[in-house]
């Protein structure tokens, strides 16, 4: 299975005015927790990092130093993530029928996370991993006014790795780009063309490190896990 971890981001809410994903985490870069949980998944065998010209000296380093033994690409990261998955599937390489995308933040996800969703996509077009959402959510209008509450019961937060057929998503982001559309992740590309896509339960402590306090809890959880 080929793998493409978006990694071009800035951490702004992290207060940070170099790539997150450099942070360190125990004893590690957040990036090289992921790099690490893909390195053991048994059916990933190929990685591609979509990244800045900027950041490649110091990832390659990271790379070299958790001597992975899986093939690693270094991509050209766009301005946004659409932009830079776009650029990912450009460098898949020909024969690649099936892609997982997983944001380089979600540095807590086990290698099982990432075999489940590797076959899982074997049985259909497009999948999240997600899970079902514990609070009541509103909907609030621009007055600060709730609308409605909708049934929790059919409410699941999204996370990744997201799994496609990477014609169908090359197809998707070609009418993207053609119809102006932004979104905020692959999925919401295949629902705007009308192709299903189906959910794989995530992991709770599949969290993105976003903001400094996520920085806390991934510490947290990787000592539970006795790193």
């Amino acid at each position: 299975m080929y793998l493409l971890i978006p990694a071009a981001g800035i951490g702004k809410r992290m207060g940070s005015n170099r790539n997150k994903l450099l942070l360190k985490v125990r004893s590690q870069p957040i990036i090289a927790w992921t790099l690490l949980a893909a390195q053991a998944a048994s059916k990933i065998n190929w990685i591609g990092i979509i990244s800045q010209p900027t950041d490649w000296p110091d990832l390659k380093a990271i790379v070299a130093d958790l001597k992975l033994t899986k093939p690693v690409e270094f991509i050209l990261g766009g301005s946004t993530r659409q932009e830079s998955v776009y650029n990912g599937l450009q460098a898949l390489p020909a024969n690649a029928e099936q892609v997982l995308i997983h944001d380089g933040a979600r540095c807590l996800i086990t290698p099982d996370l990432f075999n489940s969703c590797a076959q899982a996509i074997g049985e259909c077009r497009g999948l999240i991993a997600a899970v079902p959402v514990k609070d009541t959510i509103k909907i609030v209008n621009g007055q600060g006014i709730i609308e409605s509450t909708p049934d929790r019961q059919k409410l699941w937060a999204a996370q990744t790795p997201q799994g496609f057929d990477v014609k169908l998503l090359k197809q998707c982001h070609a009418e993207g780009l053609r119809q102006g559309w932004q979104v905020t992740d692959d999925a919401a590309l295949f629902e705007k063309c009308g192709i299903e896509v189906r959910i794989v339960e995530g992991e709770e402590t599949n969290l993105k490190v976003t903001t400094p306090q996520d920085l806390a809890i991934a510490e947290f959880i990787l000592t539970s896990r006795g790193f």
